[in-house]
């Protein structure tokens, strides 16, 4: 193939740019036919194990064999017979001639169809786990950092009372603490399909162990441990029910929602000039105004989380139209939904670790817009000020509210600065509180319990989540972005 030619043909952008080569490598040929070879070489030990006439020269065969796979040889022989599962076994059959009578002996092509699926979503959850567990340790570093720096709250937008940026940050880790518990629980049940034969009845094991159920059970339990799952699935159809994939997505759909609400908050707070992402001394942000300073990561975030959430509706309804014990419907839909949800999960994910690892909060902008809305949102504490000084409630709120609106209006109309407080200062009614300002204005008695709040967070519930990583974030790698 030409140098051209390589560039004329359709490659995922997830692998030519996102996601992790450990996450490629999942859903790679390699992966699933070799899977596939090695559940053949498990079906013979356990038949073997169970009185099967099967020879130890023909499993040594087959070992031999599991990682040789002839993808051209392969793909050949599917576009004769149109079935890939025969194909492989053909040509496995053709590398292990001693092997090759006894080769799927039994066996649906779900067999190694689905088994090997379960393996990779298995796989690929225990890769996404721990990045969600990092992402969780370096926000809860940040939340700890900044746990008393008061920010203004914003409901609707608009600006509310106080809160702390590292109070923030705790919003975003409580949400991925679900996530971590929803794709741990998704780990957990995830099972074997199991030895089950074409409608799931095991009916031509049960003809190989001449009628004797109790083998053909011990056989099932046998694979299953080889594929280090604990349990089998009960019952299945031909397929392991597509509710699995439903369960599994969902919590990576979930996972998008958590993801993008973050990565968009972040966006508003850089546009603020509060907050912003890493920014690399050679990164440009525009081609046409080189001051700019795009929030590229926390975009790209958006972009691969609203793809993680479109997906749950391929898994949902795929699983819906599987009729009776299965359809083959099924097929394509799940070689693009599985590994394109578990890919952009992935590169979410180290493009979020890349983010919180390098935050940058810039103290004085906060204080500065604290400055332009606090006064405002003092006045009920200058008024009970001036009560317990003797004063009127009721005069001292239309004062308040006189000078308020005199205000905003310096604000709205001419674009200047707040200057209620030295409205306040000026005005003879409100000399017997003068000295207590700058402790009425002081932003950290604004802020209520939200430092305390991070801390009993971190310590109640954070740090328990963290313990089931330790290995996992003993050497948390600083993520270079490859692009």
């Amino acid at each position: 193939m030409s140098t051209a030619n390589v560039y004329e043909g359709y490659k995922s952008p997830l692998s030519t740019r996102y996601a992790s080569k450990e996450m490629q490598y999942l859903f790679s040929d390699q992966k699933k036919f070799s899977t596939w070879r090695q559940l053949w070489v498990w079906l013979a030990e356990a038949e073997k194990s169970l009185g099967l006439e099967i020879t130890d020269a023909q499993i040594a065969e087959m070992k031999a064999n599991i990682n040789n796979v002839d993808f051209e040889a392969a793909a050949a022989e599917e576009r004769l017979t149109r079935h890939d599962v025969m194909a492989h076994v053909h040509v496995f059959a053709k590398q292990c001639p001693l092997a090759a009578p006894i080769i799927h002996l039994g066996a649906t092509s779900c067999y190694v169809g689905d088994n090997t699926d379960l393996i990779i979503l298995r796989d690929a959850l225990d890769l996404l786990l721990p990045r969600v567990a990092s992402v969780i340790y370096c926000l809860k570093e940040f939340a700890l950092k900044y746990k008393s720096q008061p920010t203004l709250g914003f409901t609707h937008l608009q600006p509310a009372q106080l809160t702390t940026v590292g109070k923030r940050a705790c919003l975003w880790i409580q949400d991925l603490l679900m996530d971590e518990r929803t794709l741990r629980r998704c780990r957990e049940d995830l099972r074997c399909r199991g030895v089950k034969g074409t409608t799931g009845t095991q009916a031509s094991f049960l003809q190989l162990f001449n009628g004797d159920g109790a083998k053909v059970k011990e056989l099932d339990l046998k694979v299953t441990k080889l594929a280090g799952f604990e349990k089998p699935y009960g019952v299945t159809g031909q397929t392991y029910s597509r509710k699995v994939d439903v369960d599994i997505i969902a919590a990576i759909s979930s996972l998008g929602t958590t993801i993008h609400k973050m990565c968009s908050d972040l966006r508003i707070l850089a546009s603020r000039k509060e907050l912003e992402e890493p920014f690399e001394t050679t990164q440009i942000g525009s081609s046409a105004m080189p001051y700019k300073r795009n929030p590229m990561r926390s975009e790209r975030c958006c972009a691969l989380a609203r793809h993680m959430i479109t997906l749950f509706s391929n898994a949902a309804n795929t699983h819906a139209t599987q009729w009776l014990e299965r359809t083959l419907d099924d097929s394509a839909n799940r070689r693009l939904t599985l590994s394109e949800a578990f890919l952009s999960a992935d590169a979410a994910l180290l493009t979020l670790l890349n983010i919180s690892q390098g935050m940058v909060v810039y103290p004085k902008v906060i204080e500065r817009h604290i400055s332009q809305e606090l006064p405002f949102m003092s006045t009920e504490n200058i008024i009970m000020a001036m009560v317990k000084a003797g004063g009127d409630r009721q005069v001292c709120h239309e004062k308040i509210r006189v000078l308020s609106h005199e205000a905003g209006a310096q604000v709205k109309q001419h674009g200047k600065d707040n200057d209620l407080v030295e409205r306040v200062r000026k005005d003879p009614y409100f000399a017997p509180i003068l000295d207590q300002l700058d402790t009425i204005l002081d932003p950290t008695t604004f802020t209520g319990r939200a430092s305390d709040q991070v801390t009993e967070f971190v310590n109640e519930e954070v740090e328990g989540v963290l313990a089931n990583y330790k290995e996992a974030l003993k050497n948390i790698q600083v993520v270079q972005l490859n692009i």
